[in-house]
Formats: C-alpha cells, structure tokens, sequence
C-alpha cells in the first residue's frame, strides 16, 4: 500500500538511482530544517553532532530514545524524505544495531546510517568481521520493513585520525557485500582518496564535504563520480562560529558589529512560512 512515508523513500532511492550526485545537507533542528527544505533540497540528512551540541553535549552523547525523539520532530518538519545519522548503532552487538534501525524506521525516516566505530577512545574502531556483521544485521533489518529503507554503511578510521585508505576500502568492500545501499567514509580530503574508493566499490558513495582546509567543490566531485555530498555537522558548527563571534565582540570590545551581517527578523520569518502554516 503506498503511503506518504512510502513516497518518499522511493523518491530518496531515486536519487541514488538518478545521474549526477546531489546535495543532502545536514540541519540539526526542525528550525534549520525547515529553511534548507525551503531552499530547494531535495533530501536532508540529520547530524548527530550538530543534534548533540543543540543540546549542549558533545557528540555521540545523546542517546539512542533521545535521539529517536529527534528524528520524530525532524521527519514531520519538511516534506523532503530524512535521512538519519544513527551513529553506530547505539551499541556493538549486531542484535542491538538491528534493533535501532527497526526503532529508528518508526520515526518517519526513510534512511540511515550505521558506523563502525567502537565509542572507545583506546580502539576506536570496531574489528572488521564484527563491523561486517552489524551492517548485514542492519541491512536484514532494513530490507523486513514495509518500506524501502536506505542503509548507509560509514568507515569511520579516516574520521577518527587513522587515515588507513587500504582498510578504508576493505572495510567499504566488506560493507557493500553485507547489502549496504550506500558508502560512507567521511574524513576522506583528497581527490586521490576519493578517486580510489570510488574505483572499489561499486555502491553510490556519499562523501563529506565542509572539511576545513578541503576545496573540492561539487562540480569537481560529481565529475569523479560520487553520489551524494552531506556536510555533518558544519553548517551547525557555522552557525555556533558566528554566534561566538558575536558574543566575543560583545564581551570584550563593547560593540555590536554582528549585527550587520545577521539575518533580520522579517527574513527569517519569511523564509520559515511554508504552505502547511
């Protein structure tokens, strides 16, 4: 039976299916959310970092039911399909990550991510066979649902400073034979890295761009062949840049410059008007 949840998880597939790569930013609250759907998106992704430092936590520190919440307001935000940053499962064992994304399906997402990270600073990264494993458990998981889910699997070593591009690619190998629909290594800077992950796997390939220091632009890597180009949590980490900056004028110079570059109060309340209000 087609529904609107049903809608747009094929309309997000499609995407995948279609040529060229597109954009999926990140918002990190309904507010965010709803002005980049009104800028002509045609996805969204949600950031658990940008989530985490809205709720004054670090990253990875909210919660699996918190979370969950999260994606509940975030789903009903826009119309645009959702796709979730589901961290790494909310747990190790491939019991638990199935579990998360049956869970997480309830929200009203219509895709997600699953990283291999450990959560433990002394071995970040999770042993490849148990990493496999989760992501078949995740894609057993996904594929039960009354809906075509998205999986995305994440190798997270280049991200958590162990830029190995040899076990990046087995482990994106090893993910892509589990079922995933998508890779993710984010982290990766260089056009040569990506070329090479691009040329060894044969999934679509999401990469993390708003990397300080990184110039490749979309043009440049829709021309390499990747897919889908997310920002995590930059654009929230803009925004909290910005606010800083501001606050610091304040406190240590006495002035008010930042105002001048602020978005007025009458804009955004005309870009957040949308045809449900």
């Amino acid at each position: 039976m087609d529904t609107p949840l049903t809608a747009r998880a094929l309309a997000f597939r499609q995407l995948h299916a279609d040529p060229g790569c597109f954009v999926i930013p990140n918002p990190w609250d309904v507010g965010s959310a709803r002005l980049l759907a009104g800028m002509g998106f045609k996805a969204l992704a949600s950031t658990g970092a940008g989530h985490a430092f809205s709720s004054g936590l670090t990253d990875g520190a909210v919660g699996r039911e918190r979370m969950l919440a999260h994606l509940r307001q975030m789903a009903v935000a826009t119309d645009l399909p959702l796709s979730a940053d589901l961290e790494n499962g909310f747990g190790p064992a491939p019991e638990t990550v199935a579990e998360t994304i049956r869970m997480a399906a309830t929200t009203g997402i219509v895709g997600g991510s699953i990283e291999d990270s450990s959560g433990d600073r002394h071995a970040p990264i999770l042993p490849l066979a148990l990493a496999a494993e989760r992501v078949r458990a995740a894609v057993e998981a996904a594929r039960a649902l009354p809906f075509p889910f998205t999986l995305t699997a994440r190798a997270e070593n280049h991200f958590l400073g162990q830029p190995d591009l040899a076990d990046t690619i087995r482990r994106l190998q090893a993910y892509q034979e589990a079922g995933a629909d998508v890779l993710f290594a984010p982290g990766l800077r260089t056009r040569e890295d990506i070329a090479a992950v691009l040329s060894a796997v044969d999934r679509p390939v999401n990469v993390l761009m708003g990397l300080d220091g990184v110039t490749l632009t979309v043009t440049d890597l829709a021309a390499m062949g990747v897919k889908r180009i997310s920002v995590g949590g930059s654009f929230a980490r803009a925004a909290y840049g910005a606010f800083l900056r501001a606050a610091r004028e304040v406190q240590e110079h006495g002035s008010f410059s930042y105002a001048n570059e602020a978005i007025s109060g009458r804009d955004i309340t005309r870009l957040l008007r949308t045809p449900r209000d």
